[in-house]
């Protein structure tokens, strides 16, 4: 019994040791492959650098280059311009030359010819010497003549050679400048796609080892889990190891209570104990041997079972990626409520002035007496009449400054409109009911809906508060318009009722103003009351059927979301049942 007791204390331990080793060999195992994983960031950021520096380098070697052959070409022309230009200079100046001695050769003969004509002067007669003399100027004018139109025809030949060699060797130049200038573009279109590939090569490389970096990661991911299933897997099969050493212990024991009473008598003892312990025997083996195909099915069942974690884990971080855009837009949502509920705010106050300006205009206008029509012109004062024109002007104006007032807020509120209707609702994604559950994703996504809702005030404008305001608003315009026009007809009475006193030029400029400015705020009404009509209530209606259908749909998606967290919980709870 003690050895048994042994042994069966001995096995579990050796299995603890080995695992514990096992363990200890992955974890140098992981450690090893961050240190890889981490050498490898640390080369890539060095390739990356070591790039980066290359692609300087051939940029300034090739800025260097093209530096080079630019300064060796512009000496190169310097120098050929040079030469040309001293060629030229040689040929001028033997021409010159040549040009110098013919003419000291020609003024020497002519010196002797004058020195010979002299000599006859001096001995022969005038006339004959004049005559000679004449002739020989003609004939040696005609010659030098000639000579001098040979010498500049030559020249200009010359000139037009020279002109024409010039104008060759440009041509070549240009072409010899164009053609470089085409080497050195297509040279520098060659470094730069060099310089693109090595930089398309050089993400590429990166992109490579990202992608290997994260793969490792995943798999380092990988081996984490499958370390903790496999730990937990060991200890359930520890766990049944013993409970079935403990069974087949009992089972032992029990074969040796049931052999040890009956070795008195051998023959029959041995009889009876294989015709009653061979089905207990065979009872026990069945057990092992189902208990062995439960263990191997527990195994592929939790084989299966962490897939399935892994896919669900997979499936919960795609729905955090689809609900981060609707938690923002959900928080756009709430903040654009509360900014039109402090529009409205504002347009309700705003509308509370002007009814008190009304109620004081009207008590103003109640307070005086009203004007009698006289019989005699010279019973009224030309003073106060000209008080209650001033006082009837004052009031038009402060109508024509609230009537502007209600235009810009109701401009505003169209603005606002059209700019909510510009910008649609985003679509959001159904979930899968059989995707994984991530309970912090989940409960992020919850807690954030709870403060969307708990972040709305309690005086948020509802679809009833809305329609309330639009049709105060409209018959407040409606009173003032009413009250204007009843204003406009009281300063017209006044104006009848002054129209003796007052000279008629006067009378006559101030009824066309007053014509016009009638016109004027009669048109202004008019599109007012048009743009109420048509833009004002449609606008509301349309916003107010717009914000019940968005927060109709923000409902379903939030009991969709709340119904898929509830089957994504029970999922949940089934899995570690069934784990």
């Amino acid at each position: 019994m003690s050895k048994k007791g042994r042994n069966k204390g001995e096995k579990p331990e050796a299995l603890i040791v080995a695992l514990q080793a096992a363990n200890e060999d992955l974890r140098t195992k992981l450690t090893d492959i961050q240190i890889e994983l981490h050498q490898e960031k640390s080369k890539v950021s060095k390739l990356e650098r070591e790039k980066t520096q290359e692609a300087k380098r051939i940029r300034e070697l090739e800025q260097r280059k093209h530096t080079v052959l630019v300064t060796e070409l512009k000496a190169k022309l310097h120098e050929e311009k040079m030469k040309e230009l001293q060629a030229v200079r040689e040929n001028l100046i033997k021409q010159h030359e040549q040009e110098m001695s013919r003419t000291v050769k020609l003024r020497d003969g002519e010196i002797q010819r004058l020195k010979s004509a002299l000599c006859a002067l001096r001995d022969g007669s005038s006339d004959k010497v004049r005559t000679a003399l004449t002739i020989e100027a003609r004939e040696e004018a005609r010659k030098l003549f000639d000579a001098e139109r040979l010498k500049l025809l030559q020249e200009i030949a010359d000139l037009k050679t020279a002109k024409k060699q010039v104008d060759e060797a440009l041509s070549n130049m240009i072409q010899a400048d164009k053609i470089k200038a085409g080497d050195l573009r297509s040279e520098h279109q060659s470094h730069q796609e060099a310089i693109s590939k090595i930089k398309w090569e050089s993400e590429r490389d990166i992109r490579r080892l990202m992608d290997e970096i994260k793969a490792k990661d995943r798999i380092i991911f990988s081996l984490e889990k499958e370390l903790e299933t496999q730990t937990g897997y060991v200890q359930k099969l520890q766990l049944q190891k013993e409970a079935l050493d403990e069974q087949l212990f009992l089972v032992k024991e029990a074969e040796c209570n049931m052999s040890s009473p009956k070795r008195e008598i051998p023959g029959r003892a041995g009889d009876g104990s294989e015709h009653c312990g061979s089905p207990d025997l065979r009872r026990n083996q069945k057990r092992i041997a189902e208990l062995n195909a439960t263990i191997r099915k527990l195994e592929d069942r939790n084989t299966l079972l962490g897939d399935e974690r892994n896919e669900l884990l997979k499936r919960v971080r795609e729905t955090e990626k689809q609900c981060k855009p609707l938690l923002e837009r959900n928080k756009c949502l709430a903040k654009r409520n509360d900014e039109l509920m402090v529009s409205l705010q504002r347009m309700e106050e705003k509308l509370k002035a002007v009814t008190k300006e009304n109620s004081e205009m009207r008590e103003k206008i109640t307070s005086h007496p009203p004007l009698k029509k006289l019989k005699s012109l010279n019973d009224l004062d030309q003073a106060n009449e000209e008080q209650e024109t001033e006082f009837l002007k004052l009031q038009v104006i402060e109508q024509q400054n609230i009537i502007d007032e209600l235009t810009r807020d109701r401009e505003k509120l169209i603005r606002r409109r059209k700019h909510r209707r510009s910008s649609k609702p985003i679509k959001r994604p159904v979930l899968d009911p059989f995707i994984g559950y991530d309970e912090d994703s989940m409960d992020s996504e919850t807690s954030s809906m709870a403060s969307f809702r708990t972040d709305r005030t309690p005086a948020t404008p509802d679809d009833d508060l809305d329609e309330v305001t639009a049709e105060e608003s409209e018959l407040r315009f409606r009173q003032l318009t009413k009250e204007y026009q009843a204003l406009q007809r009281a300063y017209a009475l006044l104006q009848e009722q002054t129209g003796g006193i007052i000279d008629a030029e006067r009378e006559a400029k101030a009824q066309e103003q007053l014509q016009a400015e009638v016109l004027r705020y009669k048109a202004k009404i008019e599109d007012l009351e048009a743009t109420l009509a048509q833009k004002g209530q449609v606008g509301i209606r349309l916003l107010i059927e717009k914000q019940e259908a968005e927060n109709h749909r923000l409902q379903q998606e939030l009991q969709d979301a709340r119904d898929q967290n509830e089957l994504l919980e029970f999922r949940n709870l089934e899995l570690e049942v069934r784990k």
